[in-house]
């Protein structure tokens, strides 16, 4: 059964998301940085600069995208909402947490085990933010984010991935992961989840698309997840033309239904400088895809019904659905 899907600008019909590139940013930034250095984020300049590339998003065909811009990450939904509001665009925020070691103390000194003991503050936040919306603003996360790169499952990252998991059995919200695909760590994000009763079926294992190893990105397939083909434009982690074969040998094999496009772009981040950016990754952009990777993906052999599967049928199974 399909329900509406929430978003930053309020709920939206499942069959109203369009196109949707599901693993992308709109700001991200060091809230303590901002707040030190205020002109590290000029709010009057970098808002309708956001406007502006997700309104070319939208004129280029997509309706949608997710925002996987979570705790770490420096997420402020009130001034997303205002960017997609603006733009005419939906798009879809997440709740969870962004780390690949460590958790901070005011969360590492909570919950059950730790020096305080109690209820795990994770979880609490994950599902307040999905039920009743993100800090004050009414905002309701739509989706849950949580990472595993090179250092593994550290003990921070698997608190977050199990409370990540309990969140979405309370909630039914889909989970979207980072996972670094050069250690297949997508693998241990599985096993987690299965453990914890998460229906695999709707976690997005993202940064599947930095690998070319087809035995890994069909063992995550076969048990059931989505794979985020989802950094077109970031070359410094994988070619274009190598990115491309990939998700087409996919479509060969038969995973079409099993794979989503995306950039994990973002209008800007403290963490690369804008004139670097410009310079050294130029395609990392959300207009990429329409104007580059689809054409290519055609030239490859890719049907227009398979990249409708990648871009609209699967996204909205998976924002839209339920848990089996």
């Amino acid at each position: 059964m399909e329900t509406a899907v929430p978003t930053v600008t309020g709920p939206v019909a499942p069959d109203r998301l369009g196109r949707t590139l599901m693993h992308e940013h709109v700001f991200v930034l060091n809230a303590e940085l901002e707040r030190n250095d205020p002109s590290s984020f000029d709010a009057a300049a970098r808002i309708p600069d956001a406007v502006a590339k997700l309104t070319e998003l939208r004129e280029a065909g997509f309706a949608t995208i997710v925002d996987l811009t979570v705790f770490g990450l420096g997420r402020d939904v009130a001034r997303v909402a205002e960017v997609a509001a603006g733009a005419g665009i939906n798009v879809v925020a997440a709740t969870g947490w962004y780390t690949f070691t460590d958790l901070p103390n005011w969360v590492a000194f909570r919950g059950p085990g730790t020096m305080q003991g109690g209820d795990d503050p994770l979880e609490t936040h994950f599902v307040r933010d999905i039920e009743h919306g993100i800090g004050e603003t009414g905002i309701r996360a739509g989706v849950l984010k949580c990472a595993t790169d090179k250092p593994g499952v550290t003990p921070g990252v698997e608190r977050v991935l199990r409370a990540v998991a309990a969140a979405h059995r309370r909630t039914g919200v889909p989970i979207s992961t980072h996972a670094d695909a050069a250690t297949r760590r997508g693998l241990e994000q599985q096993k987690i989840f299965a453990e914890e009763g998460v229906d695999l079926s709707r976690v997005v294992i993202g940064h599947s698309g930095d690998s070319t190893d087809l035995d890994y990105l069909r063992a995550l397939a076969d048990q059931g997840s989505t794979l985020g083909m989802d950094r077109f434009g970031l070359e410094s982690l994988g070619g274009f033309t190598d990115r491309v074969e990939t998700v087409a040998r996919m479509c060969e094999l038969g995973y079409a239904d099993r794979m989503v496009l995306s950039h994990d772009a973002s209008c800007f981040s403290h963490n690369f400088d804008p004139d670097f950016k410009a310079r050294r990754l130029p395609d990392w952009r959300y207009t990429h895809i329409p104007q580059d990777v689809l054409p290519a993906l055609r030239e490859r052999g890719v049907t227009d019904a398979q990249l409708t599967a990648m871009l609209v049928d699967t996204p909205r199974r998976i924002l839209a659905g339920r848990p089996s």
